[in-house]
Parts: C-alpha cells; sequence; structure tokens
C-alpha cells in the first residue's frame, strides 16, 4: 500500500456496505463516501489543482472536512489543515507560509476567507462546501460509475508529501510539519494493532481534526479497518457527546485528560455497567486519552468507575502523531505513557547525545517510519530536530528496565491547553504591542480541567494606566481565545537573571 488513496479505497471494496461516517444522525457507507470524494475530486479539477500544490483545509468537525481531505489528495495535492480557532491574522502567516493558493472552507468562516483572501498575495480561489456534498455535485454533467472507485486513485508514493500541518515553535512562529503517506499509514496501522481496533468498531471523533492526533487516530485509523466513525462537531454541549456514544453504540472513545476528569465526576446510573446493558445499548470498550498528560489518580477512578480499559498515549505532530501507548491487554502504568509502538525507536539522552542509563532523566528522542520529512520551507529548523534520523522531541523524560517511558517536565516552554499548544512568546510579543506595556512575561500552571492555562505577568510604563480587563479584550482581539491568559497580574517590575533576561521560574513558582 502507497498512499491514503489506496488505504481508503481498499476498505472500501472490501466493505462497500459498512458504516464509515455517522455524522448529524446520518450515515454515509464507504462506497458513498468514495462517490462524495470522487465527486468533489471532479468539481477541484475545474481549479487547475497541481500535483503537489498545498491546499487550505478550514472546517470544523464534518463529513465535509473528510470527504475534502480525502478530494485534496485524491487530486495528488497537500491538504494544509488548518486551526479554525485561530484569528483570521494568525491564519494569514500560515497561509501566507505554505503559499495557499486555493482554500476549502464553509460559512463559517466567511469573514475570515474574506480577509485572508485580501491579505494573503497567493491566495486566489475559495470554495465554500457547507450542503452536503453528493447533492451539491448532482449538477456534474460528468458520470461517476462503480460509485467513482474507478476515479478514485492516486499515483503518490510513500515518501509523498500528504500533510502538512502547523505547529508552533519555541520562538512561538508557526512550522509546517510535513507528513508523508508513508509517515500516515505507518502510524494508522501500528495504533490498529496495538488498541486490536476491528471493523466493528465505531470511534467518537469529537476532537477537531485538524489536530494530528484526530487524523491519524480519529480518521486514519478506523478507515485502516472498515470501522466507522461518529462525528460530532465539538466537546460542547457534552450531554451531546454522550448521546452520541450511547445512540451510535461507539466502541472506542478518543479524547483529552479534560474530559475523563469531567467524566470521573459525573454521575451515571449503575444500570450502564450491567453485563446485558454493556452489550445492548452501551458496548464502549476501550477509552483513549491523548495530546496532554492523563494524571494518574484520573486513570485509577476512571478505570474503578467506568470499568472500561482507560490508555494513555503520546505523541507529537513531528511523529504522525503516536510514537507510545499504555498496553491494551497488560496492566497500565499510571503516570506512564506506555510502551513504543511497534517499530518505533526511543532512547534517552543527554545534552552530548548519548543514551543514559534507566530510569535517568534525559531528553526523549525517537525513530522510525512515523517520523515527519521535515518542516516546510525550513531547513535549519529542521536539522535541528532530525539528527541522524532521530528526532529530538524536547522532552525530558525517563524509561524504567521494562521500556516503559515516563514524561517528566519540557524542555520548551510551551503550554498545553486541552491538548493545544500555547508558546508564551507569540502571547507575549502581543503584549509588547500595546502602547503601555514595559515587560511581559506568560508562564503555565497546572489546572484540574484544562491540564495547563497561561497566566500573565506585566510591567507597565511609567505613568500609565491599564486594568487587566482592558489588556485581555486587546489580546482576545489578536490571538485564539485558548492562548488567552486566565490571569494578569501587574508588577513595578519583573524578576531577572544575571544577564537580564526575566527569570520565569520566579514567577512560576509562586504560581504553583
Amino acid at each position: 500500500m502507497n498512499n491514503l488513496i489506496e488505504l481508503l479505497k481498499e476498505t472500501a471494496l472490501k466493505f462497500p456496505k459498512n458504516k464509515a461516517i455517522i455524522y448529524k444522525n446520518k450515515v454515509f457507507r464507504y462506497r458513498d463516501l468514495v462517490s462524495s470524494i470522487v465527486r468533489l475530486s471532479l468539481r477541484l479539477e475545474r481549479f487547475n489543482i497541481k500535483k503537489g500544490e498545498r491546499v487550505g483545509l478550514l472546517l470544523i468537525n464534518s463529513s465535509r472536512f473528510v470527504e475534502s481531505f480525502f478530494a485534496i489528495l485524491n487530486r495528488e495535492a497537500v491538504v494544509v489543515a488548518l486551526n479554525h480557532f485561530l484569528k483570521p491574522e494568525e491564519l494569514k502567516v500560515i497561509l501566507d507560509d505554505a503559499k495557499i493558493r486555493f482554500l476549502i472552507t464553509s460559512s463559517n468562516f466567511s469573514q475570515a476567507a474574506e480577509f485572508l483572501k485580501k491579505q494573503v498575495p497567493t491566495l486566489e480561489e475559495v470554495l465554500f462546501v457547507d450542503e452536503d456534498i453528493t447533492e451539491a455535485l448532482s449538477f456534474l454533467k460528468r458520470p461517476v460509475k462503480d460509485f467513482g472507485f474507478s476515479e478514485f486513485k492516486s499515483s503518490a508514493t510513500r515518501e509523498t508529501i500528504a500533510v502538512i500541518l502547523y505547529t508552533s515553535g519555541t520562538t512561538g512562529l508557526p512550522k509546517g510539519a510535513m507528513l508523508t503517506h508513508g509517515n500516515l499509514l505507518f502510524d494508522a496501522f501500528a495504533c490498529v494493532k496495538a488498541i486490536c481496533a476491528e471493523k466493528g468498531d465505531n470511534f467518537i471523533c469529537m476532537l477537531p481534526l485538524f489536530h494530528s492526533f484526530s487524523v491519524t487516530v480519529c480518521m486514519l485509523l478506523p478507515f485502516a479497518t472498515g470501522a466507522t466513525i461518529t462525528i460530532v462537531e465539538g466537546l460542547r454541549p457534552f450531554s451531546k457527546v454522550i448521546k452520541a456514544v450511547v445512540r451510535h453504540r461507539v466502541t472506542v472513545f478518543t479524547s483529552v485528560p479534560a474530559v475523563y476528569n469531567v467524566l470521573v465526576q459525573m454521575k451515571m446510573p449503575r444500570i450502564l455497567f450491567s453485563p446485558l446493558i454493556r452489550k445492548l445499548i452501551f458496548p464502549l470498550r476501550l477509552c483513549i486519552s491523548g495530546a496532554a498528560a492523563l494524571p494518574g489518580e484520573t486513570l485509577r477512578k476512571f478505570e474503578k468507575k467506568l470499568r472500561i480499559p482507560l490508555i494513555e498515549g503520546y505523541g507529537l505532530t513531528e511523529t504522525s502523531p503516536v510514537v507510545s501507548l499504555n498496553p491494551l491487554k497488560d496492566a497500565r502504568v499510571a503516570g506512564s505513557i506506555g510502551l513504543p509502538l511497534e517499530g518505533v525507536e526511543v532512547k534517552v539522552v543527554d545534552d552530548e547525545a548519548q543514551e543514559v542509563p534507566a530510569h535517568t532523566v534525559g531528553e526523549l528522542i525517537v525513530k522510525g517510519d512515523n517520523v515527519m520529512k521535515g518542516y516546510f520551507n525550513q531547513p535549519e529548523e529542521s536539522e535541528k530536530i532530525l539528527r541522524h534520523g532521530w528526532l529530538y522531541t524536547g522532552d525530558l523524560a525517563k524509561i524504567d528496565e521494562k521500556g516503559f517511558i515516563y514524561i517528566v517536565d519540557r524542555k520548551k516552554d510551551m503550554i498545553n491547553v486541552r491538548g493545544l499548544k500555547v508558546y508564551p512568546r507569540e502571547v507575549e510579543e502581543v503584549l509588547y504591542r500595546h502602547p503601555y506595556v514595559k515587560e511581559a512575561a506568560v508562564v503555565g500552571i497546572k489546572d484540574e480541567h484544562h491540564g495547563e492555562i497561561p497566566i500573565g505577568f506585566v510591567a507597565l510604563k511609567e505613568e500609565q494606566k491599564l486594568n487587566e480587563h482592558e489588556l485581555l479584550s486587546f489580546l482576545r482581539k489578536h490571538i485564539a481565545g485558548y492562548k488567552v491568559p486566565r490571569s494578569i497580574e501587574f508588577r513595578s517590575s519583573l524578576p531577572k537573571t544575571s544577564t537580564g533576561k526575566i527569570f520565569k521560574r520566579a514567577l512560576t513558582a509562586k504560581n504553583t
């Protein structure tokens, strides 16, 4: 198997009548999904999308996202999945970097699209895909025979770039991780084996599909087995998610630690856990936690209460993304991110890149077919993180004698808010744009519901007055809501190191 089109085509030919997607209570079977993708692909043909061209995809979770994702690949172009939580000016940075000419979006983002069309010099065309694509494209005169299977094809190889997912670097500037068809195929099939996925499974997809975790675990993994994806647009209201789990008989629940914290606190009727009810209406067999660290206490309480295995994984956008998972069948180790996927190598090294003994803290490095090709148009940044076939994660970790990995801390300053990355420098630079701000620092502190939250520290210029509400309102105009600090503390001055840098550790020590 050489590419993701072949993955979906092979599954659709094998299981044409299996449910591929359930979205808003509408069922898309595999053969129908292929037909819809081909019809959209034919429409894209009119826009002269070239092989290898980067196409922007700005959509919320929906069947349209999946159809558009594969239609772009069917044109042998590259998907640039965009974070729809970002503000237009933040999206502009990414579109400029990727030199996007063509953008697929919906009317939800019409204002953003209008802004981007004016501000991004390379952006020529915007296609809105709000309605059901099967119906919307029925006007096409060109017939789609055999459900489109004959036109659902690609000459892409495993080395061909399939997706570019943008992730901020330590400087806060976005970097596009280039993931190949081979990267994503490898990671998807390795995950299939790790969780014993099969065609009868139904995966809930509520985490945003622009995120690498959702792309692989919530979309490609199910498609590799003929399983079903139940798509919900988001986590709120959470009652809607629970109803979807019960109504559509979800078997695999994927989410972030904050959601499992909520489930631990929720009151649930005992009848849900009876063997008969579990078999008939609540066949949930597995829960997966990713995108942020899962507290050990949450794991213990969850499995005791729901009697369902909860396995934690670890990964990075740069590794497609899964590196490790706690074992499904054997004992799970609280506080550990588990064992490497089959075919993935990991080591912990010191500052000289020498492997350290078991239980010794160092930097975690990763090697395998899931490791990205590099950062788009950033060879120097690629060389920093990719060395001698190993990817340097920037995470401090230790490995025990059984091979279980434990993340200890981050070398980077990144703040993880419900699995979404916030880089302090990016927020600080916006703070510094306010005419009254003299000094600014943003740090992350642990939070029971969000994993971490950013908080800000500011020193104002002499004789200037500014309150917290005014400064937070200023930030909300320029950056995504999840990046805005939960609070801002005003100081006469911020602590400094001997070299004159702001001493963030002193700020963090008083707020943890």
